[in-house]
């Protein structure tokens, strides 16, 4: 690569109003004239002391940060907690609630000044904690996204040249004046002016809207804009002008407001949420009605205002309770938790659906490099002028210096690919780092170790413009690059895949480097090298050469069309290594146990795909193996036939990766003839619609679905390249690597996977399924508490009992079942058991038939509880729901009563009168009002001689002429509340399982949420029970009754372990490829010399 360098010219005061004036928005035309008026880059480099060939020092660099500022863009301000806290009332029931209240202190208080308050502001304190912790939900899950793309940009990285020296620097330490080096692929991190002769394309259309690419070269337009992609051409430097805010990006960003989008499932369990409030809502309007009509019938039309409020709240806490509100607020959870986690299993999750949709891949179609091998490119034997060196030789290869020339000159200037030294702290690498290609790199390491430094040699051999680099080109499956010889010869630099340059190679080097015919016995020998080094799963290349005696022969179109393809000289085949990662075999392994089909799509040969995809475990004794140029030939019913079978896909281009995809998952296909046209146009010259729409992949719409009624294949795709961005975008999981991936791969992924493992590809699936199958924990785990707490509230009002749970019990129960359930179960770690079956279709619902089991059987079990308590509080030593515990007496009355008589009098004549009461029971207690008192001791037998003995409660009409209840006894009440709330929270550990696992404790202290979760719940319901009072309707219970209450309620784990044995299976149905036989192994010997080809 060459740089323009021009005579120092006289310099300029460099300002940021000066840079902005060449970088205004959608004007490059101007913009050039502008920098042209200044005398071009050179000048402006030189005005900022800038070398252009060595960069700036790092002295240079602190002064221009500190002028021009950093390239850091300023955090979108977050809503702060408060924000958050009121638009948590934004909800409607809430409102209602808040206004319901309100109308109840004002009645209640109006009729029963000492008390009448209380229930409403009970009400509003449990709505005031009900937004709180709905607000610190999501001021934390706000905070775990922050600081999960803080970490993702802390680990990008951008090439810089500074002190003569290419350095591996964090984008946001980029400053104005710096040269920065690109490579196809790579996302523009700031605004810069090329400083490079060559010509590049770069997509605009995330900035611009433009589609096309542009193309940008230091004569027409060398504007590079931050945040576009660099798609086409050889590795260019920029100037920098243009960071952070000041950049054209930066304007934009600023500007920028993003609404967020639901995942699938997300609107699926909102669908769901809604058919739940929708029966919680006529379960609300049926208990108001009862309450209504109880008024009149049961109460005489007594307080008939207080009567409705209390009917209307306790409707609308009905509605509150059923609408599951926690179900998106579980997915929010659980995702946001995943995500995070993922990130520590080495994926970080771009787009929040991706982690869901992962859990139930059918198919997973993987690179094979660096992704199934280490990506740790080293040649290892190779075919250099006629003379074959087998590994064991090679290092010791006594290899001629001038075939040495030929091979290195290729190696060093036809790549994009490059080296770096020293790691970001200085340090030197015990092996040189491969930016870029890291075959190519491999290349490079072995010219070093010849002696060969690969910007020398560029420089010698390679001069711009003259000189042209074309880069990979994945129709012919190779690179070039064309110089002009100081003889005025013209030598094509060809290196690329084996089958394909061979074919084309008419001449070979001898073992004295000189140029020999090719004949039909070489080409034999030749194949036989490629094919015994692709079977020892090395990956081939052959590097070539084609000379013309003086540049007026080249083709005239050479700089758009190399002659690259025609009468080469083969100088050498090289076999380089990369070895299988040490854990793909398991991951293959789980990967199929848990029936996702792997299938391995690789630009490799033949032989050396199969013989990488024995090792793994993907290609099976009678799995089909398929080279691309076959493969599109295909019709979509053919295709159909084979894809069960398909598991390895050689010489395939991102073409071919893309109609795999789109053949499995019907991605975008044609749903109309003018669709089907549009796609197809120029493949054939007498291109019809009827006569060739059943012969062309990959196919359209209407055909597809006939054959996948219940929809396609759920697809993971992984991708490395700029190329690879189609199929990407087309797979229900793009996943990108994050080592050798590009950035273009990378911005079309909605995974990216950060150390290109394919085991990490299987802990997304892991974590995938883990979220879905907490939401449904979740999911079973509210709706047995809609159910029973629903059913309570209904049945008590028609039957007369109240309510066994008022508004603010009722209210807690949301609290708990929403929040505290969501907390406890979306933060589920993730158990290997969850790759012991096969994904679910994207038809199947979320309730499966053991769920269903789940609820039924535990709610059948609380309501017969919950009423048996109900209807025997003597049990419990405690009076009906609502006895009065402390009363006061009122003034003195003309009515009196005897000991001997429970009759009352309308005057003096009997001794007991209001004021006795006072005598004997100063405390003002029930259990002195209930208790037998001697009418000796008080003197109160009148004219009676024999003693007797009384109690008030006996007394007709004392207890309405004599006393006001001042606090009423809430035992039954409160034994029934704490039972119910250790009934959710028993059912909470019940909930950890979806199947028929009946240990449900198994890894219960492995998450320490859900034990705290636990343990801050049952805190808070000792808390509401010893000191509720009249707020909740609450009374401190003994030991006796915390015992029975927590004792009874524990049964739920002794149901939920017996429920467990009713024979019940999931339906085969829900699964994908139920038909199949199950997998039993994990891996199964494969016999290596057998497959099938097509």
């Amino acid at each position: 690569m060459e740089i323009a360098v021009v005579p120092k010219q006289q310099t300029f005061e460099v300002t940021r109003m000066l840079l902005d004036s060449l970088n205004v928005e959608q004007q490059r035309k101007e913009n050039k004239d502008r920098l042209t008026a200044l005398g071009g880059t050179s000048a402006l480099a030189a005005s900022l002391g800038l070398n252009i060939e060595t960069g700036l020092t790092e002295q240079q660099a602190i002064e221009l940060r500190e002028k021009f500022g950093t390239n850091a863009f300023p955090e979108t301000p977050m809503e702060s907690f408060l924000s958050i806290f009121i638009g948590s009332f934004n909800d409607f029931t809430l409102m209602i609630l808040i206004f319901a209240s309100i109308v109840s202190i004002a009645i209640e208080t109006w009729q029963y000044p000492e008390t009448g308050w209380i229930e409403g502001c009970a009400i509003l304190m449990a709505v005031f904690l009900v937004g709180m912790v709905t607000a610190t939900n999501d001021y934390s899950k706000e905070l775990q996204f922050r600081k999960l793309e803080d970490t993702s940009h802390k680990s990008e990285r951008t090439s810089v040249l500074r002190n003569g020296m290419i350095e591996r620097v964090n984008p946001v330490d980029l400053v104005v004046g710096d040269i920065i080096k690109l490579q196809v692929g790579d996302s523009i991190p700031a605004d810069c002016i090329m400083v490079s002769l060559n010509c590049v394309k770069s997509n605009e259309s995330a900035l611009t809207g433009e589609s096309d690419d542009i193309v940008k070269s230091a004569e027409r337009d060398p504007f590079l804009i931050s945040s576009c992609l660099l798609t086409e051409g050889e590795d260019v430097h920029a100037l920098v002008i243009g960071t952070g805010l000041n950049s054209q990006w930066g304007r934009i960003k600023a500007q920028l407001v993003t609404e967020p989008v639901n995942t699938p499932l997300q609107d699926k369990l909102y669908v769901m949420s809604q058919l739940i409030g929708y029966m919680g809502l006529s379960a609300a309007i049926l208990t108001f009605t009862v309450l209504l009509i109880n008024i009149w019938a049961r109460d005489n039309g007594e307080n008939v205002s207080g009567g409705i409020i209390h009917a209307f709240i306790l409707a609308v806490v009905i509605v509150v309770v059923a609408i599951p509100e926690g179900l998106p607020l579980a997915i929010t959870i659980s995702l946001a938790y995943s995500t995070s986690k993922m990130y520590q299993d080495q994926n970080f999750v771009r787009v929040l659906s991706a982690c869901e949709t992962m859990g139930n891949a059918t198919n997973i179609c993987s690179d094979k490099t660096g992704t199934l091998t280490e990506n740790l490119m080293t040649v290892v034997e190779g075919w250099f002028a006629d003379v074959f060196y087998e590994q064991d030789q090679f290092v010791n290869a006594s290899i001629a210096d001038n075939v040495k020339r030929i091979f290195s000159e290729n190696c060093c200037v036809n790549r994009l690919a490059y080296l770096v030294y020293k790691d970001e702290s200085g340090n030197d690498y015990s092996r040189p780092a491969v930016i870029g290609n890291k075959t190519e790199g491999a290349l490079l390491l072995l010219c070093r170790s010849w002696g060969f430094d690969y910007e020398e040699v560029g420089k010698e051999v390679f001069h711009e413009p003259q000189d042209r680099m074309f880069g990979f080109n994945s129709n012919i499956k190779r690179s070039c690059a064309v110089i002009h010889r100081p003889d005025k010869s013209v030598r094509v630099l060809v290196k690329g895949a084996s089958e394909w340059v061979l074919r084309d190679c008419t001449m070979y080097l001898d073992k004295d480097g000189k140029v020999c015919n090719m004949t039909s016995e070489k080409i034999t020998e030749l194949e036989a090298v490629i094919k015994g080094m692709a079977q020892r799963a090395l990956r081939t290349l052959i590097i070539a050469h084609v000379d013309f005696s003086d540049a007026s022969l080249l083709p005239a179109d050479w700089q758009n069309e190399p002659p690259d393809h025609a009468n080469l000289c083969c100088d050498a085949i090289v076999g380089i290594m990369d070895p299988l990662r040490g854990d793909v075999k398991e991951a293959v392994a789980k990967a199929q146990f848990a029936g996702v089909t792997v299938r391995m799509v690789t630009g490799d040969n033949l032989d050396t795909a199969c013989a990488i995809a024995k090792q793994c475990g993907i290609l099976k004794p009678d799995g089909i193996v398929m080279e691309g140029p076959k493969f599109r030939q295909l019709s979509p019913e053919k295709l159909d036939e084979i894809l069960p079978k398909l598991q390895v896909l050689a010489r395939s281009s991102p073409e071919d990766k893309f109609l795999l995809v789109v053949r499995l998952n019907g991605y975008s296909l044609p749903t109309n003839k003018d669709d089907w046209l549009r796609n197809h146009e120029g493949e054939l010259p007498n291109l019809d619609y009827d006569k060739h729409k059943d012969l062309l992949l990959p196919g359209y719409y209407e055909e597809w679905k006939k054959t996948r009624p219940d929809g396609g294949e759920v697809v993971g795709v992984t991708g490395d390249g700029t190329n690879d961005a189609p199929a990407l975008k087309a797979a229900d999981v793009g996943l990108s690597m994050g080592i050798t991936g590009t950035k273009v791969a990378q911005s079309a992924s909605d995974i990216v996977i950060l150390d290109d493992k394919f085991s990490s590809i299987v802990k997304a699936i892991l974590w995938g399924r883990c979220v879905y199958d907490n939401v449904r924990k979740f999911l079973q785990f509210q709706l047995t508490v809609n159910v029973v707490a629903i059913t309570t509230t209904f049945l008590g009002a028609v039957i007369g009992f109240g309510q066994p749970l008022n508004p603010v019990m009722m209210l807690w129960v949301n609290l708990v079942m929403d929040t505290m359930g969501a907390l406890a179960l979306g933060t589920e770690l993730p158990v290997p058991t969850l790759l012991h079956r096969r994904p679910y279709k994207r038809t199947a619902s979320l309730m499966s038939r053991l769920m269903w089991r789940h609820i039924f059987c535990q709610a059948a079990w609380q309501i017969g509880l919950i009423f048996w308590m109900l209807y025997n509080p003597e049990f419990f030593n405690a009076r009906h729901h609502g006895a009065c515990a402390i009363y006061n007496v009122k003034a003195a009355s003309s009515i009196s009563w005897s000991a001997y008589s429970e009759v009352a009098y309308n005057n003096t004549r009997g001794p007991i009168n209001c004021g006795t009461i006072r005598k004997i029971c100063p405390d003002n207690n029930i259990h002195c009002y209930e208790g037998r008192h001697s009418a000796q001791q008080y003197g109160l037998m009148g004219s009676k001689t024999t003693d007797t003995y009384f109690r008030f409660e006996n007394l007709k009409g004392f207890a309405d002429s004599c006393l006001e209840c001042k606090f009423l006894d809430h035992t039954h009440g409160t034994v029934i509340f704490n039972a119910f709330i250790f009934c959710q929270l028993f059912n909470e550990i019940n909930s950890r399982s979806i199947f028929n696992d009946w240990n449900v404790w198994k890894g219960f202290f492995s998450n320490p949420m859900f034990v705290s979760i636990l343990a801050v719940s049952t805190g808070l319901q000792i808390m509401l029970v010893t000191v509720g009072g009249e707020f909740v309707k609450t009374t401190p219970i003994s030991l006796r009754n915390w015992g029975l209450t927590v004792g009874l309620a524990s049964i739920t784990l002794v149901v939920g372990f017996f429920m467990r044995f009713i024979p019940l299976k999931e339906d085969p149905n829900s699964f994908f490829h139920n038909e199949e036989e199950e997998i039993t192994t994990t891996a199964q010997p494969i016999n290596t010399d057998t497959d099938t080809r097509v």
